[in-house]
């Protein structure tokens, strides 16, 4: 099945030497230089030459009895007044959340608000500022009810299934989550198994997809799996089989369409010249890279390059159109399997046509 490892404040206006800082109002009784004995406030007479700034909507309104200043009030400067206060106040309570264990998640372990605040937050600079994620197509993703996102996997690690994962959440507009399915090892790895729970991942089998498109869920496979992240850097943007078609099985099922997904830029992020075989089987992993950076470098070799990504989801492929047994088709799911493999393959080759280079 799929893998997709995962291992998820006021400028200073610059003020005018020779302008005086103009006085607030006053309320109550009047007293010396209050101008006025009933409690108003003495109009603001010019001086000579200088005019008088507009105080509509620079100083808050105070109500008889000392009321406390409007929400929507802004500070001398023009900036929301107490954007420092609620920021600080928003970060105390989520940590208070996070402490009592007053948060939700699901039957999976997905923590929306962990996601949205925290995983999001930390990914975001990586997909637009250092990979430059190009989204194209978003619009080909369902805006309600289940879908099944079918993407090319590659990158030696995996992070293009992240960058999938924020190219949605940041950028359809019905603010839809992406839920990948994960390889075993994934969830055998420490640390790495609490975050991928925690940003919405689950277990690469066909009961977990299906519970998860019923429910209305996107949900994201890379059939390719180690065959894809693992290849040589010779075979980039060349396809690895897609197994079994599994993946159609569990649409069908679900009566969920199937979105066709290219990811250009992420096969030269890490380029895989080598496989050290017998140490992947020390280490009980699949593969042990070796790129022109790694080993050699240290940990300083497993700085990704800056490619510059593109993304783009292709039309859907509707699965409701055929009756229950035809989850069971052998030749049904080959072609469909097929049918989007290709889909995919024929785009990549299109978005590499159109790269004007690999950095830029």
């Amino acid at each position: 099945m799929a893998d997709a490892k995962v291992i998820p404040f006021d400028d200073d206006r610059s003020r005018s030497g020779g302008a005086s800082r103009p006085a607030r109002r006053r309320t109550g009784a009047g007293g010396p230089g209050s101008g006025r004995g009933d409690g108003s406030a003495a109009p603001v007479s010019a001086l000579p030459g200088a005019q008088v700034p507009e105080l509509s909507g620079v100083f808050p309104e105070v109500g008889e009895g000392g009321q406390e200043p409007r929400q929507d009030a802004v500070d001398v400067v023009g900036s929301p007044a107490g954007g420092w206060e609620r920021r600080i106040a928003g970060g105390l309570a989520f940590l208070r959340r996070r402490v009592t264990g007053d948060y939700d998640v699901d039957e999976f372990g997905y923590d929306e608000e962990l996601t949205d605040q925290v995983l999001m937050s930390l990914l975001r600079p990586l997909a637009d500022t250092y990979f430059r994620v190009e989204v194209k197509g978003i619009e080909n993703i369902p805006s309600d009810g289940g879908a099944l996102i079918v993407a090319n996997h590659s990158g030696t690690l995996p992070l293009d299934g992240l960058m999938l994962q924020v190219a949605v959440h940041d950028n359809h507009p019905a603010d839809r989550h992406l839920r990948l399915l994960a390889a075993d090892l994934v969830f055998h790895l420490p640390v790495v198994n609490e975050l991928a729970r925690k940003a919405g991942h689950t277990l690469a089998c066909a009961e977990d997809a299906q519970r998860l498109l019923e429910r209305g869920e996107i949900v994201g496979v890379m059939p390719e799996g180690f065959k894809g992240i693992g290849k040589p850097f010779g075979e980039r943007y060349k396809l690895q089989r897609f197994g079994r078609g599994g993946f159609v099985s569990t649409a069908l099922r679900a009566g969920a369409p199937i979105v066709p997904c290219s990811i250009v830029g992420a096969e030269e992020i890490y380029p895989m010249i080598g496989n050290a075989k017998t140490l992947a089987r020390l280490l009980g992993i699949p593969y042990f890279p070796i790129t022109p950076t790694f080993p050699w470098l240290g940990p300083l070799g497993a700085l990704p390059l800056p490619t510059k990504w593109t993304i783009q989801f292709g039309e859907p492929i509707p699965t409701d159109g055929y009756p229950p047994e035809a989850a069971e088709d052998p030749m049904l799911m080959f072609n469909l399997t097929d049918q989007v493999r290709e889909q995919i393959q024929h785009t990549l080759y299109k978005l590499l046509v159109q790269r004007r280079s690999v950095f830029f």
